[in-house]
């Protein structure tokens, strides 16, 4: 029977916890696989700063314009059959980037890259959300956390690869595979959340309120030091500071490694001092990682500073959906309208970074991230309206309904780390 019309118990739920938490994980573990053989594609391919800034522009097209397939993916088949179908989409899509035998063709396999990633951001996100909601305590900052541990995972095993001389067009098809054969057995401990029968499929498009803009305007700076991070370390360490290939990839291995302590500890703290004080604190750190950073002329320093503001900016892109999801009598909205803004900037991130560094330098790049970490400093109060930041469930065994899943569908979506 469908999840909504059973009341989980409390065993229940952590089943399901500890379950959205390996999705997570997996997810991580193909995007930072990927992200080491960037610095591949570019010589590869043959392919300048800027160019490069632009083809990584199509994963995050991919991604903006696939979201709202998943939203209706998640309300015809379930939420259960959503990710585990999406999941096992983007496992699959792993292997295509260093297939591509030219710029048109990896632009193109980048867009279908970036929609399933999404996709599959999407119906996790929102399995997250209504489990969240029943657990009665903030976890999403925690669930962000195994991503990245993911994610780091999936580094280091990059960084391996790339010592040990392993061709990428081997080294992602079989991390594809791996991750492929293990989600189905991941994904068993979810709640099968369905819609009630008469409820309307969610809507396409959702004008943001302006609360979504302020809210969403503290996320976007994080999300631009983020996917610059992720995008940019590697050939940064390589192109400034001279580093070998190898210790280039372990830069995204340090930033990684950073951002998952930072979140898995992210919820405790926000509990005890509140979502203001953390994104301020959080902004002073990423300030000094990014200084590091712009400032290095040896590859230690740089991925110091890389590693710095991976802590800087862990917890804020959680804590603005948070923040929306309290911000006015229509959170789906506001929520909404925070993603949009958030995969706007993931859309122009690579290609903004790209184009600075070809025409000045990319340590001016970062520089501008730098500077867009510093707004954290000072915005961070729209982050406090509406109330506290962790969700209360006032009935711990309450039926599931689609109701978070569709909030969540709308909006909630880590941005393609």
């Amino acid at each position: 029977m469908p999840e909504h019309s059973i009341p989980p118990s409390p065993s229940r739920i952590r089943r399901a916890r500890v379950s959205v938490g390996v999705v997570f994980a997996l997810h991580g573990a193909a995007q930072g696989s990927f992200a080491t053989r960037i610095p591949w594609l570019k010589d590869h391919l043959d392919l300048s700063t800027a160019v490069l800034g632009l083809a990584l522009a199509f994963p995050a097209v991919g991604a903006s314009i696939a979201m709202p397939l998943a939203s209706r993916f998640i309300h015809r088949y379930g939420a259960l059959a959503a990710v585990r179908g999406l999941l096992a989409l983007w496992c699959a899509a792993l292997a295509l980037p260093p297939l591509a035998p030219n710029l048109v063709v990896l632009c193109a396999v980048f867009t279908l890259f970036g929609a399933t990633a999404g996709m599959a951001d999407v119906a996790m996100n929102a399995q997250g959300v209504d489990i969240e909601r029943h657990h009665g305590q903030s976890i999403m900052s925690g669930l962000h956390g195994l991503w990245s541990v993911g994610s780091l995972t999936g580094a280091a095993l990059g960084v391996g690869a790339v010592h040990l001389g392993l061709d990428a067009r081997l080294h992602l098809p079989l991390i594809g595979l791996a991750l492929l054969a293990a989600t189905p057995l991941v994904c068993r401990g979810l709640l099968d959340i369905r819609p009630e029968p008469d409820e309307a499929p969610p809507p396409r498009f959702a004008l943001p309120p302006r609360s979504a803009w302020l809210i969403g305007a503290v996320g976007m700076c994080a999300i631009l030091a983020e996917g610059g991070s992720a995008d940019w370390s590697g050939v940064y360490l390589e192109d400034v500071t001279g580093a070998s290939e190898t210790v280039a990839a372990a830069s995204f291995t340090a930033f990684a490694c950073t951002m998952a302590v930072a979140r898995l500890a992210g919820d405790a703290v926000v509990r005890r001092l509140g979502p203001v004080r953390t994104v301020r604190a959080s902004g002073v750190l990423a300030v000094a990682g990014g200084t590091l950073v712009v400032t290095a002329h040896t590859p230690a320093q740089g991925i110091a500073g890389f590693g710095l503001l991976g802590v800087g900016i862990a917890v804020v892109v959680p804590l603005a959906f948070a923040a929306a999801g309290r911000s006015g009598p229509n959170p789906s909205q506001a929520i909404a309208g925070v993603a949009t803004v958030t995969y706007t900037t993931g859309l122009i991130a690579p290609t903004l970074i790209g184009g600075i560094g070809e025409l000045a330098s990319l340590p001016a790049s970062f520089a501008v991230v730098t500077a867009a970490t510093a707004v954290l400093v000072v915005s961070a109060g729209v982050l406090g309206a509406g109330g506290g930041s962790a969700p209360v469930a006032s009935d711990r065994t309450a039926p599931i309904t689609s109701a978070a899943s569709d909030r969540a569908t709308r909006g909630a979506a880590e941005p393609l780390p």
